[in-house]
């Protein structure tokens, strides 16, 4: 028998992830023509076509003016740590139920979202940096993501402000993982993590980890040596070793270095011998060739965070929450299509489900939403002039 082919259309994604942000970040009706249903179409534009409210309300036709919009969206938006905790259930509940039968992979990772503006209410919301597109100045979100069967799942959000620990931002997303089910079987933490605090936490937690260690020290063309991480740098062959790690408070944590060395290859322009130094914790018995590619599996995260960006809505607003809110949105928007793959355009089969991946690209995810969009409200296709149209434009 020939089997039951069922397709999946934009009106139905369009109703899904409208209900699936409804239900977990509620948005009130402001005035008749500012609807609940007509905020989340304007966010959508915004998002979906990485613009702005002020362009979306210019693009859609028999909408409220531009003002009333961002009145409607401020009145709905609730305070910065209640929407936090309302992205989060909103990501939490588009995560498959086999993620919590068995402990996982969780990458963590710290993204800083360029800003040239001041602070709203406190100087803490704007995260200082090193400098990237012309700014030292960011708002900065921490997430967690973990892996299945290929699928990027994003488990937790926060807002890291200016000068809170890391540690405790740390803290923060594995227990909001742990809060929704899934338990950690080894972190994989960007550099940025590699700390003394952090790594004191993480052993005191038993929680095995793997990251980066930062290269620090004398050079290898000092004339007393290398010194510091340095040492690891400058090794021709993979190896084992015991560090120290040393902070400015005379506190101290012990670690376990990894080097992986490889032949580049060409790679970059580049040949010869390269360096690469891991600390790592509770990964004893493993090979340097495990521990080098299992964090290349963690490099997903950057595709994750591009996109993110490709979801996320641009604004000028001082304002911290509408930020927050632009940044969870894109999130939840991309566990939506990664959801979408794996409970319902995925291809059941003996072994588990097959990801088709070509059936559903996030761009066609997006534009499907800005085309139903579209089609509710209409566009607005003329503008005003003060000249008489010429012949060329009339005929």
């Amino acid at each position: 028998m020939r089997p039951h082919y069922r397709t999946l259309n934009r009106r139905q994604v369009h109703r899904s992830a409208t209900r699936h942000l409804q239900q977990y970040v509620p948005l009130r009706d402001y005035k008749r023509k500012v609807s609940a249903p007509t905020l989340w179409a304007v966010l959508m534009i915004a998002a979906a076509g990485v613009t702005s409210i002020h362009a979306a309300c210019g693009w859609l036709d028999r909408l409220a003016s531009e003002e009333t919009i961002r009145k409607a969206l401020y009145a709905s938006i609730p305070e910065f740590a209640e929407l936090q905790r309302q992205l989060n259930r909103a990501l939490a509940g588009r995560l498959p139920r086999a993620l919590r039968r068995r402990p996982q992979r969780l990458a963590i990772d710290l993204t800083l979202i360029p800003y040239h503006g001041e602070h709203f209410r406190d100087p803490k919301e704007v995260y200082r940096s090193l400098a990237k597109d012309g700014t030292s100045h960011f708002h900065a979100y921490a997430t967690a993501y973990v892996v299945l069967k290929g699928q990027r799942f994003t488990v937790a959000l926060a807002a890291v402000a200016k000068g809170e620990p890391l540690k405790d931002t740390l803290q923060g997303l594995l227990k909001q993982a742990r809060s929704v089910g899934i338990r950690p079987r080894l972190l994989l933490l960007d550099r940025g993590f590699y700390s003394v605090d952090v790594i004191r936490y993480l052993q005191a937690a038993r929680y095995p980890f793997l990251m980066p260690a930062v290269i620090r020290g004398r050079k290898v063309d000092d004339p007393r040596g290398p010194s510091g991480t340095r040492v690891f740098a400058a090794l021709k062959r993979s190896g084992w070793f015991k560090y120290t790690v040393h902070s400015g408070t005379r506190r101290t944590a012990t670690v376990t270095i990894c080097v992986s060395c490889r032949n580049y290859r060409g790679q970059w322009g580049r040949h010869g011998r390269q360096a690469l130094v891991y600390a790592c914790w509770g990964v004893d018995g493993r090979s340097c060739p495990w521990v080098r590619e299992t964090y290349r599996a963690r490099f997903g995260i950057e595709s994750s965070y591009r996109q993110m960006n490709q979801a996320r809505g641009r604004t000028s607003t001082r304002r911290p929450e509408l930020r927050l809110f632009y940044v969870g949105m894109a999130l939840v928007l991309r566990n939506e299509w990664v959801w979408l793959h794996f409970e319902v355009l995925s291809t059941p089969r003996r072994g588990g489900r097959l990801i088709r991946p070509e059936r559903l690209r996030l761009r066609v995810l997006l534009r499907w939403l800005i085309e139903v969009i579209e089609e509710a409200f209409g566009t607005i296709e003329e503008t005003q002039t003060e000249r008489q149209l010429c012949s060329d434009l009339v005929a």
